[in-house]
């Protein structure tokens, strides 16, 4: 009897373990079939959404052109998971379907955490989602704001607001954050990202704690207005509750603990990859969320999942990160290299050549989950594994070291 493997998500970390476990399973003559289930038709690339809030038509494809043979694909929304029955109900339309499974793959992804103050989930925007970046895109377009405030300072603030200034002349965009702006980059990043806010006329203003939000704008802790026709709040993701609920071992977060081959501690039929999993690093730190790690935690599930069903034991090679690239409009960015641990290293592309080469790792991205196989992306977002062990034998470095 074939083993049912279904996939819950289709974002880079589902697509990857989906096209991943199907090609394993028909290399490896395995009796398996993989069901990928999603909400909608489309595959999102979640690292293009501030360019959709700027109002670039861009990052939608359909599933159908990513799917390799051996993906069934179900479009609906997951309603409910029963680990003891071993089955997934999603609503198809109007109609409530119940999957089994003997393995599963939670790869339900993140969304825009609640704002923490008052008004803020009230009174802001955010590019979280697609639907929320386009929603964002015609407002800025119909309501024709002067001034906007982008709240959180972390690299999707970043990219936000430099979208925003870029795309739209004239606007007067400041950018909001509780600590430093951009705070994993070193000296030389940092630097170069704050002349490039200085360049867009970005104002920046930093260790500024947002107490509350209003009709009128944000309004900080010190008491201090800054006065905004539009708020777009980038401080935090949060996680579908579909693990927590069905009982697997999470976080404080509600992010489900996984072993070092994306399984849950708790339940060893089901795994767990992308922002919905704790998962831990070469040092011991929780890998923070992020596209380029989705993917690697997706193929990681699908080589453990196959393998122990051909009877071998995975690998459990521990992540290492090799860069964080940020955009910072169309003609400019920031790459900067990081150990393994993702501290930062001294070396850093900034400018135009920053920007193609973030375009080149966000287009290998979709390009490697649409591509033959089982959707390895290219060798600058990842390292294959031969050139992971010769890497590896060079540096002392893990196997397994992905960008970020």
């Amino acid at each position: 009897m074939a083993h049912d493997i279904v996939v819950l998500g289709a974002g880079y970390a589902g697509l990857a373990a989906a096209r991943r476990t199907a090609r394993n399973a028909r290399r490896g003559r395995l009796d398996a079939r993989v069901t990928l289930v999603n909400a909608t038709a489309d595959f999102v690339e979640r690292v293009r959404l501030h360019q959709v809030a700027a109002g670039q038509d861009v990052g939608v494809h359909p599933l159908a052109d990513s799917l390799n043979d051996g993906v069934s694909l179900v479009v609906g929304r997951v309603e409910g998971l029963d680990t003891g029955a071993g089955a997934v109900t999603v609503r198809v339309d109007d109609t409530l379907r119940h999957l089994p499974y003997d393995t599963l793959v939670l790869a339900l992804g993140s969304s825009a955490g609640p704002g923490g103050v008052p008004g803020a989930d009230e009174y802001t925007a955010t590019a979280a989602g697609l639907d929320q970046a386009r929603a964002l895109a015609r407002r800025v377009t119909d309501e024709r704001p002067e001034r906007v405030a982008v709240v959180g300072g972390g690299l999707t603030g970043l990219e936000v607001a430099t979208e925003l200034a870029e795309s739209h002349p004239g606007l007067r965009v400041r950018l909001l954050t509780r600590g430093r702006v951009a705070p994993g980059t070193g000296p030389r990043g940092g630097a170069h990202v704050r002349g490039a806010l200085r360049r867009l006329g970005v104002a920046l203003r930093e260790d500024t704690a947002v107490a509350a939000v209003d009709a009128d704008g944000p309004r900080l802790e010190d008491g201090t207005r800054v006065p905004a026709d539009l708020v777009v709040w980038n401080a935090g993701f949060t996680v579908p509750s579909l693990a927590a609920d069905a009982g697997l071992t999470v976080d404080g977060d509600g992010r489900a603990m996984v072993d070092a081959t994306q399984r849950s501690v708790s339940h060893p039929d089901v795994y767990v990859v992308g922002d919905a999993a704790h998962a831990t690093g070469v040092r011991g730190q929780e890998l923070r969320m992020s596209c380029a790690m989705g993917l690697p935690m997706g193929w990681s599930a699908a080589d453990a999942i196959t393998a122990r069903l051909a009877g071998r034991e995975p690998d459990t090679a521990p992540f290492g990160y090799l860069f964080q690239c940020v955009s910072l409009g169309r003609r400019d960015g920031l790459v900067q290299f990081v150990h393994a641990d993702d501290s930062p290293r001294r070396f850093v592309l900034t400018g135009r050549v920053a920007a193609r080469y973030k375009e080149y790792v966000v287009a290998s991205s979709y390009g490697g989950l649409r591509g033959g196989g089982g959707g390895q992306a290219g060798p600058n977002l990842s390292l294959t594994r031969g050139a992971a062990r010769r890497f590896a034998r060079r540096t002392g470095r893990p196997r397994r070291a992905f960008a970020a």
